[in-house]
């Protein structure tokens, strides 16, 4: 059978090792696919660093509407990135009747519903595997391979960066302004990492797994994003002494009320397997109700691992290429007439709606009857107390001193309730900075 034709946008990291590892597998790739996968055109600005990389069989320009045009491309991969012309590209593409390969989650998050329904008007595949933990299979997992299950929460380190940088405030008891500048001398921080330490590429992430879980459209504008900026490595170590390691995770939890779609700084018993995830890995959990947890562990990002992924997908287009559209499993898992049914039944909550459970530190004043007064107002708010650990004033703030901290565990309580008593505790005259707040999962 003729080759399927790849055209690709962007030979940057990625691109390169999609093109690298289609050479040094193309054998055991064709025998899979049932036909070779040829990459027959690369568009990229830098015409001359492309030529380096595909060599001289492998046509290159510098204009991506080129291989758009040609019409002997079957898919195209856009590794270009960001919003802004990478939808432009993908939109034409998909009305010139090419399917799409791509890595850009930061797109479909936010454009994910426009291009799927373009996608299936025109009886194109849109895969997008490399998206959400680089070469780790979750995509297909959540997909396909726990489609008999009713999903009930997912739970992920899905940003290598911030893990990192957790990793190493631990290991080191180190703050985090000190931790991220060595991360951006070792690569593993962008010069302007905001996506990364507010949360926001994790957001993208999860978001699209909760609309492949639940069989909701994808709805990034309503999830709840915080980063790990203000954590300390004071709370780190607290943490650790309560039996706790802080993650910054990305959450989707199907709830009474709806659904949840989070991600902020967690507090996660250390004996948890996703608790002991280091350095630049990403790993996700999802509990199902009939297969219970799962793990999904790797690599999230990298040239290799995401190209892996990208592979996958050009693989799985070859396979059903000559498919009929309506026998294709669904970018989002569930028919896509029923997702907007779903919204009915499985809102998304707000942050005020969601029921947790929390780690709060207070500055106090060392003296009688603080302490009694704290959880005196959580008493009355109807928040239980799971723990409480108070530090000597020494060790807080060195010989004489007349400051102290107060750490509290709560049980699970609703974010509304727990944000009205922080504001009374706040207010206390013992309390001598702005309170810390962390959520807690369980994962049980």
């Amino acid at each position: 059978m003729k080759p399927i034709q790849v055209g690709l946008l962007g030979i940057g990291t990625v691109g390169s090792g999609v093109f690298n590892v289609l050479a040094r597998n193309q054998d055991e790739i064709s025998r899979r696919a049932g036909r070779g996968i040829e990459i027959t055109m690369v568009a990229d600005l830098d015409v001359e660093r492309a030529k380096a990389v595909v060599g001289a069989d492998v046509q290159v320009v510098n204009d991506a509407r080129a291989i758009i045009a040609n019409p002997d491309i079957d898919i195209v991969i856009e590794l270009i990135g960001g919003y802004g012309i990478a939808r432009a590209l993908v939109l034409e593409a998909i009305a010139a009747g090419k399917h799409v390969v791509t890595a850009n989650k930061a797109l479909l998050a936010v454009h994910g519903t426009e291009i799927f329904a373009a996608a299936s008007a025109k009886g194109v595949m849109v895969a997008f595997e490399a998206a959400v933990a680089g070469g780790i299979p979750i995509i297909k997992a959540l997909r396909e391979g726990l489609t008999a299950n009713r999903i009930q929460w997912i739970a992920g380190i899905i940003n290598g960066t911030t893990n990192f940088i957790l990793s190493e405030m631990r290991s080191k008891g180190l703050d985090f302004d000190v931790v991220l500048k060595e991360a951006q001398r070792l690569g593993y921080a962008e010069a302007d990492p905001t996506f990364d330490i507010e949360g926001v590429d994790a957001a993208h992430k999860v978001t699209l797994m909760s609309a492949i879980a639940f069989g909701i459209p994808v709805q990034f504008d309503k999830a709840y994003v915080e980063g790990i900026t203000k954590l300390s490595a004071a709370d780190i170590k607290y943490a650790e002494q309560l039996g706790y390691r802080i993650k910054l995770l990305g959450i989707t939890k199907r709830a009474d009320k709806g659904i949840e779609l989070r991600v902020h700084p967690s507090l996660v018993p250390s004996k948890r397997l996703i608790a002991n995830v280091e350095g630049a890995m990403n790993a996700v959990v999802v509990q199902g109700d009939a297969v219970g947890t799962t793990l999904y562990y790797g690599k999230g990002a990298g040239s290799e691992p995401t190209a892996s992924a990208v592979i996958a997908d050009l693989v799985d287009i070859a396979r059903l290429h000559t498919a009929d559209p309506e026998h294709r499993v669904p970018h989002l898992a569930f028919q896509a007439n029923t997702l907007t049914d779903a919204m009915g039944t499985l809102p998304l909550l707000p942050m005020s709606e969601v029921v947790t459970s929390y780690y709060l530190r207070l500055r106090v004043a060392d003296q009688a009857g603080v302490l009694a007064k704290v959880t005196g107002l959580l008493a009355d708010a109807g928040v239980s107390i799971d723990a409480v650990l108070q530090r000597e004033a020494d060790e807080v703030g060195g010989e004489g001193s007349t400051q102290t901290d107060l750490i509290i565990l709560t049980h699970d309580t609703r974010e509304g309730t727990m944000d009205a008593v922080i504001a009374q505790m706040q207010a206390l005259p013992t309390v001598l900075a702005p309170i810390t707040r962390i959520r807690k999962e369980e994962l049980n």
